[in-house]
């Protein structure tokens, strides 16, 4: 243990962004917008990776995978996580 904690809102973010990448990955059905989705979940697994993410690159990334799935019923839930772990890191600021 080297001592440095990790905040736990980015351990949330990676467990359920990896979450939705299985699933993603397990679903057979073909949809237009996959590749988006796919590349948007390396991107935020990127970020949890990194250390605090920022948050308007977060919500960005957020709705692209959301308006690439959303309308697949069975990642609904993973992709519920993935949005609640989005929201613990807060508004962005305003400018």
């Amino acid at each position: 243990m080297t001592g440095i904690e990790e905040d736990p809102r980015v351990a949330g973010l990676r467990s359920a962004v990896s979450r939705l990448r299985r699933q993603l990955a397990a679903l057979p059905a073909e949809f237009p917008d996959r590749v988006i989705a796919e590349d948007e979940l390396a991107a935020l697994a990127a970020m949890a990776v990194s250390g605090i993410p920022e948050i308007p690159r977060l919500r960005r990334s957020l709705l692209l995978i959301a308006g690439a799935i959303g309308s697949v019923s069975a990642l609904a839930v993973s992709l519920a996580e993935v949005r609640t772990a989005v929201e613990l890191f807060g508004e962005p600021p305003r400018r």
